[in-house]
């Protein structure tokens, strides 16, 4: 069970990150909102996963999540970059992620 709740704290990382970017800096309501309480949740379900899951391995795959899903939603949805280097680079940060789940008990 800790394992899908950090997981969906992750998602909520990436949600709050997006509607960060579409807050264009807090004039926004609605995208600020969901920008807070994504946040909250978010941190509400890594201390929850936390209870049973070490630190490291919590905090790491909580922001590798959040990393990868902001990257791929930039790219997919905000028509960023996809350059050969930046693909490398979150590929590395997903095997850093496999490699954390797969060291934890």
């Amino acid at each position: 069970m800790a394992w899908i709740l950090l997981f969906v704290a992750g998602v909520l990382e990436v949600v709050w990150a997006f509607s960060m970017k579409r807050s264009e800096g807090f004039t926004l309501i609605i995208p600020s909102v969901i920008t807070v309480a994504a946040m909250i949740a978010s941190v509400g379900l890594l201390a929850l996963a936390m209870r049973v899951l070490p630190l490291g391995t919590a905090y790491t795959v909580w922001t590798g999540i959040g990393a990868v899903g902001a990257f791929l939603v930039g790219i997919a949805v905000l028509g960023e970059p996809a350059a050969p280097m930046r693909l490398a680079a979150g590929t590395l940060i997903v095997a850093g992620i496999v490699m954390m789940k797969m060291s934890s008990t």
